[in-house]
């Protein structure tokens, strides 16, 4: 029996098409024009082909951004990811206990980034934050607008005290998808509690944990807001990270063409990864079922 297909249907994603058009292609396609001309201003533009690419591929400054960023994600999905399943397998699974902590793990995620930045940056400080108070209280040597460590240790507690909570909240959300028939039955056969959480909680939340590793990794990948306001990128350039780095270039020294070209790499970069981790989390689904 043949099939068929309702063409109408694509007037109703029309004005999502000509949103997304509006809004990502035509200022990705301005980046696009700025990466390939050279101007002098006056609004005066001259063809420059793949210069400003070559420029950043053989730039030491860029490579610098890039394994300060590769760092910082990698350290945040290290902590956050098991934190986050380790805050989901002790949360009450129903009643009101559990309502109250799945609000009170909502709350950090409800606060704006540039918010959470001037938080921690007062949080921080010793003269007036309780954080850098007492640590100096304590006799700990913590500064972190000169320190290196000090800076880097205070991003990264304050990406895991705005962040682990949506890990532990899609985490939650596969821990209650499970029956409580798989329970049952691991308890008739005394397993233990290491071998319920490998063979039975881990699998049914891998697919919301390859979302969360997706979604973490992007999202960390492109943070601007929260270390910009913390460290401004300092000391020096420890803070720098890719985002700071670019609008460093664009806004800061005007450079637009370098900054163009660095901006398409950027985003090169992150539909590559996040290509990869598609791919995954498809080969997961279609194994599951």
């Amino acid at each position: 029996m043949n099939k068929t297909h309702n063409q109408k249907a694509w007037f109703l994603i029309l004005p999502v098409l000509l949103l997304v058009a509006f809004s990502a292609v035509i200022p990705l396609m301005t980046v696009v024009n700025y990466s390939v001309q050279d101007t002098f201003g006056q609004n005066q533009f001259f063809w420059a082909g793949l210069e400003w690419f070559k420029e950043m591929l053989d730039s030491d400054r860029m490579w610098d951004a890039l394994g300060r960023q590769l760092m910082f994600s990698g350290i945040i999905l290290a902590i956050e990811i098991p934190l986050g399943i380790f805050v989901a397998l002790n949360m009450p699974k129903s009643g009101f206990w559990s309502s109250l902590c799945l609000v009170l793990m909502s709350l950090p995620l409800l606060i704006p980034w540039n918010v959470v930045g001037t938080i921690w940056q007062i949080f921080g400080r010793v003269d007036i934050g309780l954080l850098g108070y007492t640590l100096d209280a304590l006799g700990i040597n913590y500064n972190y607008t000169q320190d290196t460590f000090a800076a880097w240790a205070t991003i990264i507690v304050m990406d895991v005290w705005h962040w682990t909570s949506l890990v532990a909240l899609l985490a939650f959300a596969g821990l209650k998808s499970i029956p409580d028939a798989y329970y049952q039955a691991a308890k008739i056969d005394q397993a233990s509690r290491w071998a319920v959480f490998r063979y039975i909680e881990l699998p049914k939340m891998a697919g919301v944990l390859m979302i969360a590793i997706l979604l973490r990794f992007m999202d960390s990948f492109m943070i601007y807001t929260e270390p910009f306001v913390v460290t401004g990128g300092g000391p020096g350039n420890a803070t720098t990270l890719l985002s700071i780095d670019l609008v460093k270039m664009a806004l800061g020294q005007f450079d637009l063409g370098p900054a163009a070209a660095f901006s398409i790499m950027y985003y090169l970069v992150i539909l590559s990864i996040s290509y990869v981790f598609y791919t995954v989390m498809t080969t997961m689904d279609n194994k599951g079922s």
